[in-house]
This record gives C-alpha cells, structure tokens and sequence, in this order.
C-alpha cells in the first residue's frame, strides 16, 4: 500500500476547493477503499487549526478538525525521530519549520509529499514530491 503524506496546503486546497482540491479529493478516496495510506503530522494539523481558525472562528476550526479525524487520514505524533529530521531539514534549507516536519515524515516513512507549497522544492532530491 503507497503511503502519502499530507501537508497543510494539501488540505486547505481540499477545503477551499483550490487547485489542486479534486487530486486530494481523489486521494481521500482511495484512502478510504484503502489503496492508499494517507498520513499527516499532528503539527501539520495544528497549521491547518489556526488557518481556518484565523480566517474564521476557533470553533469553526475545531469544527474542521472533527472532520478531519473522521476521514482516512493518520494523525501521526511527533517523536524524537521525526523532530530530529525537521531539524535536519530546517538547517539545511528556507523552509518553516512546521513544513519540515510534513517533509520529515515522509523521508521517515518513505511516502510522497502532496504539496502544492513551492517552499519544498529545495527537498526534491531528499523526498517524493508531488506537486498540486
């Protein structure tokens, strides 16, 4: 089973009906008849809970979040691994360090990136990336 790695982008597009937001869509889908493992990092999360947050209420933003939890879709903690290659990935490059940890997950479970953030493209060579 092809496991992919949500970043925040990648679900915001799916939720703003962006570019991009049929592919995620797409994804979800084949998560749920389960051709696909679709993981996201709790802190990837968390940037995805002060967007909508920001834009609209903190209520409305947990409203999200419940969605979130009941679709097929892993909520992966953080653990040292996972911090330590973040860190990896933030000193080597301009990248925010919540996005380093959607790019450390997926180095760290060898999944592919789904991202439309053009902030990734110095990881290319480091991570599977597919572009929205």
């Amino acid at each position: 089973m092809a496991a992919k790695v949500l970043d925040s982008y990648a679900l915001m597009a799916f939720f703003e009906d962006e570019p991009g937001a049929d592919f995620v869509r797409g994804l979800i889908q084949k998560a749920v008849d389960s051709d696909t493992n679709l993981l996201m990092s709790v802190v990837n999360l968390g940037e995805v809970w002060y967007s909508i947050a920001r834009t609209n209420s903190p209520e409305i933003a947990d409203q999200y979040i419940h969605e979130i939890k009941g679709m097929a879709i892993e909520i992966v903690d953080i653990d040292w691994t996972l911090t330590r290659q973040a860190a990896v990935f933030k000193v080597n490059g301009n990248i925010s360090y919540a996005d380093c940890f959607a790019a450390a997950l997926a180095k760290v479970k060898k999944a592919e990136l789904i991202t439309g953030d053009k902030e990734f493209k110095p990881l290319e060579g480091e991570i599977k990336i597919s572009w929205l």
